[in-house]
């Protein structure tokens, strides 16, 4: 993840997101990605990013993140993502735009009502 400058390399911040990403759903919604993904054939993928680059992650930074949603709409849904090191330094945010889609056509679908409801209560 490190680059010649001791820092995280970008791309790698963003596939630390991801992963976090992944992960939420079970807390948020009682459902695994894998599981929404393979059983009821949806999926999220991003559709827009804003990122602030705040302070370096270094070489040996633990990182926490912090993740809520900004908003739920009909079809998409609004994550923020907030990582902070050891020492509570802010370190990276990003609002990313995720769309809700169905996995044979990759259109957009409405998201459903069992998911809705579970990413509302993370709401900020």
């Amino acid at each position: 993840m490190i680059d010649n400058a001791n820092i995280a390399y970008y791309p790698r911040i963003y596939d630390l997101a991801h992963r976090f990403f992944e992960e939420a759903w079970e807390s948020m919604c009682g459902i695994s990605y894998p599981d929404i993904i393979g059983k009821h054939r949806l999926g999220f993928p991003v559709v827009n990013i804003e990122t602030n680059f705040i302070h370096p992650l270094r070489y040996g930074d633990m990182i926490t993140a912090k993740i809520s949603i900004a908003e739920v709409g009909r079809k998409s849904c609004t994550w923020q993502y907030d990582f902070y090191n050891q020492e509570q330094t802010h370190l990276w945010s990003s609002k990313q735009v995720t769309v809700c889609v169905d996995m044979e056509s990759l259109e957009s679908t409405p998201i459903p009502d069992w998911l809705t409801d579970g990413l509302a209560k993370h709401t900020e």
